[in-house]
């Protein structure tokens, strides 16, 4: 069993926001793989299904971001993982808009929904699936990561989340170092 998380925050105010990227990678493989996130539990809505070969819980929490560890460590306890079997996807204000960054653990990178699991776990050597939403210019960090997509990379949103849900299921089925070999490189702009 493998668990793959999306992070973001519950509500519709918060829906198509940078900060929900996460949440929105997810459901995109789920849907791809027909896994209905319709289950209530560990603190979230989750779902179960085969992604071509491997079993996987697809979870999105409900706790808001700052607190995902709650949830992520319900599931992570109760499915009995280890920390090879946890893939969280998460946005990433150092990465570019467009570009994907898959890592094997390391630490939070000020993320407070990563710092939050890394502190409820125990554990930092979890997979990682970076979303690169960039910087704000002004430095309001907040209003950027909880607004939504400018018009111009709303063109390039869906092929963004596309290609996500791709490095996710190739961490799934292949491992983490043959999705970085494929994906650490990729740029939506080039």
């Amino acid at each position: 069993m493998k668990l793959l998380v999306g992070l973001g925050n519950p509500g519709e105010k918060y829906q198509a926001t940078r900060h929900n990227v996460g949440f929105m990678v997810a459901e995109q493989v789920a849907q791809r793989h027909r896994i209905a996130l319709k289950k209530k539990g560990y603190q979230g809505i989750y779902g179960v299904g085969r992604l071509v070969v491997q079993e996987t819980t697809v979870l999105l929490p409900q706790t808001f971001m700052n607190c995902s560890g709650s949830s992520v460590n319900a599931a992570y306890q109760s499915l009995g993982l280890t920390p090879g079997d946890l893939i969280v996807i998460y946005d990433d204000l150092d990465l570019s808009f467009g570009r994907i960054r898959i890592k094997p653990g390391g630490g939070h990178g000020g993320h407070n929904g990563l710092r939050d699991i890394v502190a409820k776990l125990g554990i930092d050597n979890f997979v990682r699936l970076r979303i690169g939403i960039g910087r704000p210019e002004h430095g309001n960090i907040t209003g950027h990561v909880l607004s939504r997509f400018a018009p111009d990379e709303q063109k390039g949103l869906s092929t963004l989340l596309d290609v996500a849900a791709e490095a996710a299921e190739k961490i799934l089925v292949d491992g983490v170092v043959a999705a970085m070999n494929s994906y650490n490189s990729y740029n939506l702009y080039d």
